[in-house]
C-alpha cells in the first residue's frame, strides 16, 4: 500500500460541511487511526469536534482511479489554529507526525506529503521569519523519513481571507502565498496549488466543502504532473459532480452497519437488508 501525509492547520484538516457534498467511500482508500489501517470516512482528521471535508478524500479518490489495482492510505496530523512555529522541528506536532509516518511505514510506502497552512501566520508581519522556518521543517521531514526525495505538494491561501469572520486578522495572506510559491520553487520535488476562486465557509476562513473538493483535485493535478498549479482546472466544476463512487457490497454492508449502530434502523430491517447484499453478491 501506498501511504501521504497530511499535515498543517484547520483547512488541511478540514472544515467543510458533509452534508453539502457527496460523501466518498472506496474499499481502496484507507486512514489511518488507532494504529490501524480503516476504510476512509469524513471527516479523516479528528483535531476538533467540528472537523469535515478537506483536500484529502477527492486527491485521494483520483490517486485509486490512476492507480486501480493498489490502495492508497492517508495519515491524518494536520492541527487546527497551529502556526509555523507549532511546526518547529522540536514540537509535538512534528514529532507526532513523524511517528504516525514511521508508524505507517511499517505496512506502507510513504509517496508524499501534503502541507496546507498560513492564515495563523497572516497577521503581524509574521511572514518575514515564514520562508526559513518551513523549509526547515521540509528538510527535517525528509531527513527523519528518510525520503530526500518524497514530493510535497503546497496548497496556496484563498483569497477571500482578510475580508470577514474568523478571516478578518489575515491580512497578509498575499506575502505568505509569495513564501509558498518561492518554496515550491527552490525545492526540490516542492509543488505549489492555488486556491483562487475557492470560496469559503460562512465563518470567512474555512474552505467549504465543494472548494474543498476542487482543492483536492489540484493538489492531485500537481502530485501526478510534477508540476505546480496556478490556475483553477478545466471544467473544475464537471469534476467535482463526478467525484462518485460505486456502492460495492462492502461499502453498502458498511454504511448499513453504520445506520443500524446509529439506531437509523432496527435488527430486524437491518438482518433482512444484510441478507439482500450478500445474496445478489
Amino acid at each position: 500500500m501506498k501511504s501521504i501525509l497530511l499535515i498543517g492547520q484547520s483547512n488541511m484538516a478540514g472544515r467543510g460541511f458533509i452534508e453539502e457534498v457527496t460523501p466518498i467511500y472506496h474499499e481502496h482508500i484507507q486512514m489511518l487511526r488507532n494504529g490501524r489501517w480503516q476504510m476512509m470516512v469524513e471527516p479523516i482528521h479528528f483535531d476538533r469536534e467540528v472537523a469535515g471535508v478537506g483536500p484529502a478524500a477527492s486527491f485521494a479518490l483520483e490517486w485509486v482511479k490512476q492507480h486501480p489495482d493498489e490502495e492508497l492510505g492517508l495519515i491524518p496530523c494536520a492541527e487546527g489554529g497551529s502556526t509555523i512555529d507549532e511546526w518547529a522541528l522540536d514540537s509535538s506536532l512534528t514529532r507526532h507526525a513523524i511517528s504516525e509516518a514511521k508508524f505507517a511505514l511499517e505496512n506502507s510506502e510513504l509517496v508524499g506529503i501534503l502541507w496546507h497552512q498560513g492564515e495563523s501566520d497572516s497577521l503581524n508581519q509574521l511572514y518575514k521569519t515564514y520562508a526559513p522556518k518551513l523549509k526547515a521543517l521540509f528538510d527535517y521531514l525528509r531527513q527523519e523519513l528518510n525520503a530526500p526525495e518524497i514530493p510535497i505538494v503546497i496548497g496556496g491561501l484563498g483569497d477571500y481571507l482578510g475580508k470577514s469572520g474568523f478571516g478578518a486578522s489575515a491580512v497578509e495572506y498575499k506575502e505568505i502565498n509569495q513564501l509558498l510559491k518561492q518554496a515550491a520553487d527552490q525545492e526540490d520535488n516542492c509543488y505549489f496549488v492555488t486556491a483562487k476562486g475557492l470560496t469559503p465557509n460562512p465563518d470567512g476562513i474555512h474552505l467549504d466543502a465543494v472548494s474543498q473538493r476542487k482543492f483536492g483535485l489540484r493538489y492531485y493535478q500537481a502530485f501526478s504532473r510534477k508540476q505546480s498549479v496556478f490556475e483553477a482546472l478545466p471544467n473544475e466544476e464537471e469534476l467535482v459532480q463526478q467525484l462518485q463512487t460505486s456502492a460495492t457490497v462492502t461499502i453498502q454492508m458498511y454504511l448499513l452497519s453504520k445506520e443500524f449502530v446509529l439506531g437509523r434502523i432496527g435488527e430486524k430491517e437491518f438482518f433482512k437488508t444484510a441478507g439482500e447484499l450478500m445474496r445478489d453478491e
